[in-house]
């Protein structure tokens, strides 16, 4: 099992903080879980945007992050600060 969180105005898109994915081989990196989720189409597709920022196990990654099962996973618009 996947955790799936979501931060900032993607939670309040999506309309929920986190979400549960049952974990299997095709789910071998981060970029493929967020792929299967943009396949659901609207609202999901908002995580195809370029500049998405990702988290595997609370630690900053990139798309190509492996992917196991058990992992806990965060999506989170970019962050500006000033």
């Amino acid at each position: 099992m996947i955790t799936v969180q979501f931060f900032a105005r993607y939670r309040e898109l999506l309309n929920q903080d986190q979400a549960h994915m049952h974990w299997d081989e095709h789910l071998d990196t981060v970029g493929a879980l967020r792929n299967r989720l943009v396949d659901r189409g609207e609202p999901w597709i908002l995580l195809s945007e370029p500049r998405l920022m990702c988290a595997r196990n609370q630690e900053l990654c990139n798309l190509d992050e492996p992917l196991r099962d058990g992992d806990e996973i965060a999506f989170f618009p970019p962050v500006t600060g000033g």
